[in-house]
């Protein structure tokens, strides 16, 4: 691909800049949850929104633009799950529909950015055949 970018090290994608991005957030967020939340819904938001950046990055190290895809896959199921835990959070009434809202705009840009590098994996792809 000529005009491709040539991205040096995973940290260049901007798809891992915004999921670094949120993970970050969500360490902030999970401060303010109950104390009895520590090790059941702080815990599995936290190993969730980090799974998102670390699939992105292991499937960047992999071979083939197929196996990246599939690491992508992964990283965009551990984004919906982060959601789905923070509609957990404000289900219980520890966030506000607001703060569930604001989160909510963060995975979807990093939705759009991951369907978008998923997208540009699968036209190298189509483009090396």
């Amino acid at each position: 691909m000529e005009n491709a970018k040539t991205y040096k090290s995973f940290t260049d994608l901007e798809v891992w800049q915004q999921a670094r991005t949120f993970k970050q957030a969500i360490y902030s967020l999970v401060k303010s949850l109950p104390k009895t939340e520590k090790y059941s819904l702080e815990d599995q938001i936290i190993r969730s929104c980090r799974s998102v950046a670390a699939n992105i990055s292991e499937g960047y190290g992999r071979y083939t633009s197929k196996e990246q895809i599939r690491f992508c896959m992964n990283a965009r199921g551990s984004l919906y799950e982060t959601q789905n835990h923070l509609i957990d959070a404000n289900d219980c009434n520890y966030i506000t529909a607001e703060t569930l809202a604001e989160y909510t705009e963060q995975v979807k840009t990093v939705e759009r950015l991951l369907n978008g590098y998923i997208s540009w994996l699968r036209k190298r792809i189509e483009e090396d055949k």
